[in-house]
């Protein structure tokens, strides 16, 4: 038995993942004293939560077809499956905050989690993909992938940043 995704349905999978990732930067955020470490947590919960509007906007957009249950249910069994789906793969909220950043020592360590779990929601979205029919959207699912690999770029761009601003840093001690 195959279970297909219509493009509304993804979107709503999307959206959550998006809140999930939300909380973890926030909860970040919390966790540092150093203001300028906090200022960039937030900022990329905010990115998280531009992303999830990206995604009610393009839900907003969908037609009457993309909008087709492609299943009887009429218990809504489908939207709590689907957001089980949704935080148990990325950002997960069951998992203690806490417990994410257990042996990462800083900003860079926690950077680099997060790029580890948006390539998983890219992973996943990759994989969902395959279940959503040709008519029912499936191209608003790559429209959420290059999202997420756009965001990957922006986590690379801030530990490169930090690269460069220690370097600078190191050669400006090494020549007092």
């Amino acid at each position: 038995m195959s279970i297909d995704f219509n493009a509304g349905e993804i979107l709503e999978m999307a959206q959550q993942i998006e809140r999930n990732g939300a909380r973890f930067y926030r909860l970040a955020a919390q966790g540092t004293d150093e203001p300028g470490e906090r200022e960039l947590f937030l900022n990329l919960a905010t990115m998280e939560d531009e992303h999830e509007e990206i995604f009610a906007a393009m839900k907003r957009e969908l037609s009457a077809t993309e909008w087709e249950s492609t299943t009887f249910d009429p218990q809504g069994e489908g939207a709590a499956y689907l957001k089980a789906m949704a935080d148990g793969h990325v950002f997960d909220p069951q998992v203690d905050p806490a417990d994410l950043f257990k042996g990462l020592e800083g900003t860079e360590d926690i950077l680099r989690k997060a790029i580890e779990l948006e390539k998983d929601s890219v992973v996943f979205y990759v994989g969902i993909m395959d279940m959503v029919p040709e008519k029912l959207g499936r191209d608003k699912v790559n429209q959420i992938i290059k999202e997420e690999m756009r965001h990957i770029v922006t986590l690379n761009r801030h530990i490169e940043a930090g690269h460069a601003s220690q370097g600078n840093r190191e050669r400006a001690e090494g020549q007092t």
